[in-house]
């Protein structure tokens, strides 16, 4: 096909020389539209590339490729690869961390005992000389590499017992990751009387080697003249801290 005259028009109203094909109406000319056809849409985008035109079209986007950063794909973006889905309480549901053959956890018997007395929960018992203390309020906590201690004070409306200790219980089963109920049973010390509830659950990682343990908590809940304290005291499972923990608790003395 001979197209005279340079292509010198773009968009509507383009080179007059490209045949129009809604204007070939008759057989003869609706024929030579057949045949010159795909010639002329050839001129056409030549035409346009020619004038700088852009396309408005775009590619379709390749299927199985790799997601766009950060674009979701149905997961929390915000959650480590593999973390564990959350329990009702908010606490990670977590599988118990392994017992240890030879814990290294166990209170030294040489260590020196101080005296703690806290004003706003009204109540006071010995710790371990030596160990960090963190205390807001009527809460206090004692650490010392893998064993700690943490009490807390309130007002107490009856005396504490293994029926209402169940409910402390149902709590610590969405708040304490992968807890395990060991025993639960009336207890009296020289500063008052109530429940010891004897429970496992995984300690906090480690800040440096990410390890965790399997921990044993003591929590004594004694109440005594309108007055409760909750005391844990805990380390890894296996450790042999029975005399040290006989020793805080019953120094416990409630104001």
């Amino acid at each position: 096909m001979n197209v005279s005259g340079p292509l010198t028009r773009c968009g509507a109203g383009a080179n007059p020389s490209v045949p129009s094909v809604l204007a070939m109406t008759t057989p003869r000319l609706a024929a030579r539209s057949r045949r010159f056809g795909a010639a002329a849409l050839a001129v056409a985008a030549m035409a346009a590339g020619g004038c700088g035109g852009k396309s408005t079209s775009t590619a379709p986007a390749a299927s199985g490729g790799s997601a766009t950063p950060g674009a979701t794909t149905g997961t929390n973006p915000s959650a480590p690869a593999g973390s564990a889905s959350p329990s009702v309480g908010g606490v990670p549901s977590q599988a118990p961390a392994p017992v240890e053959s030879n814990p290294p956890g166990d209170i030294p018997d040489n260590v020196a005992y101080v005296g703690y007395h806290n004003a706003t929960g009204r109540y006071t018992f010995v710790h371990p000389e030596g160990w960090a203390s963190t205390a807001r309020g009527a809460t206090v906590t004692f650490t010392d590499k893998l064993n700690g201690i943490s009490a807390t004070g309130r007002a107490a409306a009856a005396p504490v017992t293994v029926s209402s200790a169940k409910q402390e219980v149902a709590q610590l089963r969405t708040s304490q990751p992968a807890f395990e109920l060991r025993s639960m049973k009336p207890v009296t010390l020289p500063g008052g009387a109530g429940v010891l509830v004897v429970f496992r659950r995984n300690s906090a990682s480690d800040p440096v080697t990410g390890k965790v343990f399997r921990d044993e908590v003591n929590r004594y809940e004694i109440a005594k003249g309108g007055r409760e304290v909750v005391l844990d005291l805990y380390g890894p499972v296996g450790s042999d801290n029975v005399d040290p923990y006989t020793k805080i608790s019953e120094s416990l003395r409630l104001a």
